[in-house]
């Protein structure tokens, strides 16, 4: 049996027992949020809504704060299930900026280097995309929750960080992914609306200043992928196959297995289920 999925405008019945296969929440997770805040939005509403204060509530995959998109909430008898929906293949929408390094590949960090671009065009990254299908050995980024020695590595690279330490990618072994799409869906010049530019960020949330990219190219790909692939690292090896550098400017998670981001929840919509009454 599958676990039932709601959907926008459903009304749930206020006894968990009527969902013997627990209940999945596809949640279009915001940009800025953290995939635990997410959770505590969620578990409080459900808990208040069923009634039962030892309700098990979890996600089936994390989402970085600065990414957006598909973030499976799982309830209940769905939590036994959440490994297993990780191990699906992922789709996402992602933009490069091309000619410019960040620390972290993306806009945690500052940016930290300029790099050629000028032979960059449409055809170059239509004629590079090959290159990345099929099986291969990936290291993922230091800033990442991979364990280097019992500790995580984002802990390890924003000490060195702090310290104007370099940091040291070959740290990480690389392991096994595999792309089965890649697609240019764009190609232009970049820049930076507000939030990309980190204009009212969040301060607990770092949004670096990226209008120093304003005018790079850059380009947005659609990616079909394993679990496992870390699309930060597809962009800093994106950018040295193009003899350059880049970074993710923007990323949203467009589907997970056979979840998709045509039937998610807004955080409101979400919400909204465990007020109705049946």
């Amino acid at each position: 049996m599958e676990p039932h999925v709601a959907l926008a405008g459903e009304i749930l019945s206020r006894d968990i027992a009527d969902y013997p296969d627990g209940l999945v929440l596809i949640i279009d997770k915001p940009y800025r949020w953290t995939s635990a805040d997410v959770i505590r939005k969620i578990k409080f509403a459900a808990f208040r809504h069923f009634r039962k204060k030892n309700l098990k509530v979890g996600h089936a995959g994390t989402l970085d704060p600065l990414a957006s998109g598909v973030l499976l909430v799982c309830i209940g008898a769905a939590t036994k299930r959440a490994e297993e929906f990780q191990r699906h293949d992922k789709e996402y929408v992602s933009d490069f900026v091309l000619g410019a390094t960040t620390a972290s590949y993306d806009l945690e960090k500052e940016i930290d280097a300029h790099f050629p671009h000028e032979h960059i065009t449409r055809e170059a990254c239509e004629n590079l995309l090959p290159s990345f299908l099929g099986e291969q050995d990936q290291v993922a980024p230091l800033f990442s929750a991979k364990s280097i020695d019992g500790v995580r590595a984002y802990e390890l690279a924003r000490k060195a960080f702090q310290r104007g330490e370099p940091i040291d990618d070959s740290l990480l072994r690389a392991a096994k992914i595999h792309i089965h799409d890649l697609t240019l869906l764009d190609f232009g010049s970049y820049c930076a609306d507000g939030e990309e530019a980190g204009v009212g960020a969040s301060s607990r949330i770092h949004i670096a200043d990226s209008r120093a990219a304003n005018g790079l190219p850059f380009v947005r790909l659609r990616i079909g992928c394993s679990k496992g692939t870390y699309i930060r690292s597809l962009a800093r090896d994106f950018g040295e196959g193009l003899q350059s550098g880049a970074f993710i400017s923007r990323l949203k998670r467009t589907a997970s297995g056979s979840f998709r981001i045509e039937d998610s929840l807004s955080i409101e919509d979400a919400l909204a289920l465990f007020e109705k009454d049946a």
